[in-house]
């Protein structure tokens, strides 16, 4: 077995626990650092052609300079998505950037969770509850078996949500570069027109950002549900806000947001929010707002460490052997 070191960059203290427990297993000598990755701390572990990053910090092409002067030839991210990161930069630099899998169903239950509470007006209901308002709201809420949902997305987590979908006797249609499940696959024009909910399980990249915006909201049904689990930028928020205003859409429920970087995963209680598309939403009731937190579950932290291991040994196999 090889004994190879890996640099974690930005680890949180249950990522270090896994990483320090599960390293051992596999000849892994982990160098763990809370520092999220930057020029000024590239060198910090030098001779380790590994290192892992966080999908909480971006990684520009002057770190990924910095990285290739430590002699680093390989980031694993700990997330599936790579926007954070200037992959440009890096193929032109000649490092390998890795993603990771991890269980579905943690973004999956999710999905559900907000799909539910946004269709059955959650937020006023928890929120009049905590005033000891005790009416009922004068809109009745709807039940999936009478909606259709659309699913943009059907890879590993699209799937899973299309799994979970089946069991409450909902339509379920889906639009995907790939066909591997058992909804109806419709062109994305057909999924924005026929869809009740609209939810959203694809990547972030120059092909999708902005995918759903102004002409694509405008052709959604009235009344219909957004929901995004993936990320912000996919939507065109302003396109959103003034789709919500005026009831074109009946509500929301979002996991990401763009312009979310510097905001979740900070307490911002003693400090202005500068985000105007997060305190228009804020004020909505028929809109719920949550800090990227879709995959934050026990068993996606084991999932997502092991995986970084695992890609980090399968790099270096593949410079040892060709």
């Amino acid at each position: 077995m090889m004994n190879i070191g890996i640099t974690v960059y930005g680890c949180e203290q249950d990522e270090a626990k896994a990483f320090n427990a599960l390293s051992p297993r596999f000849g892994v000598v982990p160098v763990i650092t809370s520092s999220a990755l930057s020029e000024a701390n590239a060198r910090l572990s030098p001779g380790n052609q590994c290192i892992s990053v966080g999908h909480k910090s971006e990684v520009s092409k002057p770190t990924i300079a910095a990285l290739k002067n430590a002699g680093v030839k390989y980031i694993s991210t700990r997330s599936i998505g790579f926007n954070h990161i200037d992959m440009k930069a890096a193929k032109d630099m000649g490092i390998a950037v890795g993603n990771v899998t991890y269980s579905p169903g943690s973004v999956a239950d999710y999905t559900l969770m907000l799909m539910l509470m946004v269709i059955r007006g959650a937020k006023s209901i928890v929120s009049s509850t905590e005033k000891n308002d005790f009416r009922l709201d004068t809109a009745r809420g709807k039940e999936l078996c009478d909606m259709t949902v659309g699913v943009l997305g059907t890879g590993h987590i699209g799937k899973a949500v299309i799994g979970r979908l089946q069991g409450f006797g909902c339509r379920v249609l889906a639009h995907s570069r790939s066909k591997e499940t058992s909804a109806d696959y419709v062109s994305l024009n057909d999924l924005l027109q026929k869809s009740d909910i609209l939810t959203i399980h694809i990547p972030l990249g120059t092909d999708t950002y902005h995918l759903i915006g102004q002409r694509q909201i405008e052709t959604m049904k009235q009344g219909a549900y957004l929901i995004n689990t993936a990320r912000g930028g996919i939507v065109d928020t302003d396109a959103l806000i003034k789709a919500l205003q005026n009831g074109k859409l009946g509500g929301a429920a979002l996991d990401v947001l763009e312009g979310e970087e510097g905001l979740f995963y900070f307490d911002c209680t003693q400090k202005p929010i500068d985000n105007q598309f997060l305190l228009e939403l804020q004020k909505m009731p028929n809109v719920i707002i949550t800090p990227h937190t879709a995959y934050y579950t026990e068993r996606a932290l084991h999932d997502t460490v092991e995986k970084t291991i695992l890609n980090c040994l399968d790099f270096e196999r593949s410079q040892l052997y060709g």
